[in-house]
């Protein structure tokens, strides 16, 4: 059975941005602003050298709120898409819940439920109890304890466990703190 890591998108591999009318930090409403962090491509390099199959597991809700229509959203994709194969990265499948329960009624697949990860355990024959959710969310990190894995929450404050999991302050520590173990 396979390794695997599961990757929340934004604030794990991208930036969030402001957005002013809601007053807080958000996932990139247009391809424009999207912009990975710094040490993801090296971080999911270390992954992939390590034996790590890896998945992006992320809630996009910005379609049922009516902030960003599919076509922007593909367009977010395509540059998450090309940033990772020009750096000759390879993302086993790419899972997104485009749901909100506010907009859309309750659905399977929105974090915290380990819908998707059991998706990929399925299709990519993963072991749960071997791989990792890396997140920036304690919903992130629920999602992750459902299915089984070991979690790591990305957070600027440094503390030795997060929900059950450990915590990094980016994902380039994320990844070095999997493969050390």
């Amino acid at each position: 059975m396979n390794r695997a890591v599961f990757l929340d998108r934004d604030g794990v591999l991208n930036s969030n941005v402001w957005n002013p009318e809601t007053s807080a930090y958000e996932s990139p409403l247009t391809p424009e602003q999207f912009e990975l962090l710094p040490k993801v491509i090296p971080a999911l390099r270390l992954l992939l050298d390590s034996g790590y199959f890896l998945f992006v597991v992320s809630n996009q809700p910005n379609y049922a709120k009516g902030k960003a229509n599919k076509d922007t959203l593909d367009g977010i994709h395509r540059r998450l898409e090309t940033a990772l194969a020009e750096a000759g990265i390879s993302i086993s499948a790419y899972y997104y819940c485009f749901h909100h329960p506010a907009f859309t009624g309750q659905c399977v697949c929105r974090k915290p439920s380990p819908y998707f990860l059991f998706k990929a355990r399925d299709t990519f024959d993963v072991d749960l109890g071997r791989s990792w959710m890396i997140g920036d969310r304690a919903t992130d990190i629920e999602c992750g304890l459902a299915a089984g894995t070991r979690t790591v929450r990305i957070s600027e404050l440094t503390v030795s466990s997060a929900g059950g999991g450990l915590s990094a302050v980016d994902l380039w520590s994320a990844a070095n703190l999997i493969v050390s173990i």
